[in-house]
């Protein structure tokens, strides 16, 4: 590859989507590609040409491996929506512009659905305007809810972070063994795909009784039967633990978290902030039973615990970084690496690249067969496709007794 390279972050930041931007530098200077710019808040810092020079941070290899330790967005992220390329050509063209000022000459993008979709719009305009530019997409999502792959880098260190937490949870709840129970609901990220939820499964063990109902989208969310649920629960037991999605709706559509909050905000995408689902479940609960409830909301917290990241994740998503830049040197374009499981016992996981079309926009379900037949829990065909996502652990560098980090001055400069 003659010219320079330039990669970016996107969406929701994860516990390992900095390993990926470190994957792609690693193999970028072993192809010897001259300068590897990163974009400062992802596309749309870069289409107001937001760069910084990575090897300013990464050309000694020990920033590389606390990269890898360092949550977040090392390059900060965004959720900008690039538009409609009919009628907004000269947004496209600023692109090809800021490109061919650096002489850029692929650009690497990590990120979820809306950021595949920027990928793969790019890829379009440059095929329909004879632009020889390349654009190659990185997986990253904790919702794990991209097609094609086997699963998303990302996903197993938050499926760790919350099958750790709800079972110190269930842990904590179970230790006064009270005559009533206390009925704990623990919110977990998932607006329309219940990846995340599901890892609360992963919490049941010969040490740990695990959730006593777990609740996704991808099942209607029935109010009474839930109800009738808890009640049941309350009589035989002396703690209550139940893991629901923020997503979960009722026959209507309706999202729970509205039934609390109609006036539910929306991002740039059209996507409603979820909030406050375990909160009215538990006013619900306290109402119409008496039992002490308690409401507990993950949110950032599952995608920002670095700290207890899957070595596995870490090395996939690196991986996933690596194998983009390769591709790009073969000449690929408009592609995403993905991930296809070759084997269960030991766990072995290649990857390839794949036509973006195929990906962007594209949102994948837990499948109905991982369902316990009653549709409140997981089988163990989830607990086996999920269990090797989650092994492994990377030790922090611990300086004055906390995790160091590396970050990057541009974000706080004006």
């Amino acid at each position: 590859m003659k010219g320079n390279i330039v990669v970016g972050q996107s969406g929701g930041p994860t516990a390992v989507i900095n390993s990926s931007i470190a994957g792609v530098y690693v193999q970028a200077k072993k192809l010897g590609v001259n300068k590897v710019y990163g974009m400062v808040h992802g596309i749309e810092g870069f289409l107001e040409d937001k760069l910084c020079d990575m090897d300013e941070y990464f050309s000694d290899p020990v920033n590389v491996e606390i990269l890898k330790r360092t949550p977040s967005a090392f390059l900060g992220s965004c959720r900008f929506k690039m538009p409609k390329i009919e009628g907004h050509e000269d947004v496209y063209e600023k692109v090809f512009e800021i490109m061919e000022k650096h002489d850029i000459e692929c650009l690497f993008y990590a990120g979820g659905n809306d950021s595949m979709d920027t990928v793969k719009m790019l890829s379009d305009y440059a095929a329909a305007h004879g632009k020889s530019q390349r654009f190659m997409g990185v997986p990253k999502t904790i919702d794990n809810d991209l097609p094609i792959t086997d699963h998303c880098p990302g996903y197993g260190s938050a499926a760790k972070y919350i099958a750790t937490s709800l079972k110190e949870v269930i842990r904590d709840n179970e230790s006064f063994g009270a005559k009533k129970p206390t009925v704990c609901i623990v919110e977990i990220m998932g607006r329309n795909a219940g990846w995340l939820t599901a890892a609360a499964a992963l919490a049941k063990g010969s040490d740990c009784s695990g959730a006593d109902a777990i609740y996704l989208p991808e099942k209607v969310f029935d109010i009474d039967a839930f109800m009738n649920k808890v009640k049941e629960l309350g009589a035989t037991k002396s703690s209550v633990v139940i893991a629901v999605s923020e997503g979960v709706h009722i026959a209507d559509g309706r999202y729970v978290c509205e039934l609390a909050n109609e006036n539910v905000a929306v991002d740039a995408f059209g996507h409603k902030q979820m909030s406050g689902t375990a909160a009215y479940l538990a006013q619900l609960v306290a109402a119409e039973t008496g039992l002490k409830t308690r409401a507990i909301e993950f949110s950032t917290l599952q995608r920002a615990a670095t700290h207890l990241a899957s070595l596995t994740d870490i090395n996939e998503a690196f991986q996933a970084g690596a194998d983009a830049m390769k591709a790009a040197a073969n000449g690929e374009t408009g592609k995403m690496i993905i991930f296809t499981r070759d084997g269960e016992d030991p766990y072995e996981c290649g990857t390839s690249s794949y036509d973006i079309h195929e990906i962007a926009n594209v949102e994948r379900h837990v499948p109905d067969e991982w369902f316990t037949e009653d549709g409140t829990n997981l089988n163990e065909k989830y607990i086996a496709y999920a269990r090797p996502l989650i092994m492994g652990e990377l030790t922090p560098v611990y300086v004055d007794g906390l995790p160091r980090h590396i970050v990057m001055k541009e974000l706080f400069e004006k």
